[in-house]
């Protein structure tokens, strides 16, 4: 199932790959692209929550637990607008995970 997961995000992905970022703002404008858009998310969804259910993981829990762990990872003063890995931000360092 996570191979067919990479799958379906691989298609979803392939939609995008040649856009340009103001084109990818403006996919959904498109009713063909839209329609596809959708059907990809529904599938990556639809895996992800199959897997989920396989495995016991509570998504819900799992999503508040890590926004919880990247906000110590990522704190907002010294994160906001920049893509650096939290162990290049300053003042950081490993034990930011659980």
């Amino acid at each position: 199932m996570a191979m067919a997961l990479g799958g379906e995000t691989g298609e979803l992905l392939e939609i995008f790959q040649w856009l340009t970022p103001e084109e990818s703002a403006t996919v959904m404008s498109d009713p063909l692209k839209a329609n596809k858009v959708r059907e990809e998310i529904a599938d990556v969804f639809a895996y992800l929550l199959r897997i989920a259910d396989v495995l016991g993981i509570d998504l819900e829990q799992a999503l508040l637990e890590k926004i919880e762990i990247n906000g110590r990872k990522y704190p907002a003063d010294r994160a906001r607008g920049r893509a650096d890995k939290y162990t290049q931000l300053g003042g950081l360092n490993r034990q930011c995970a659980p």
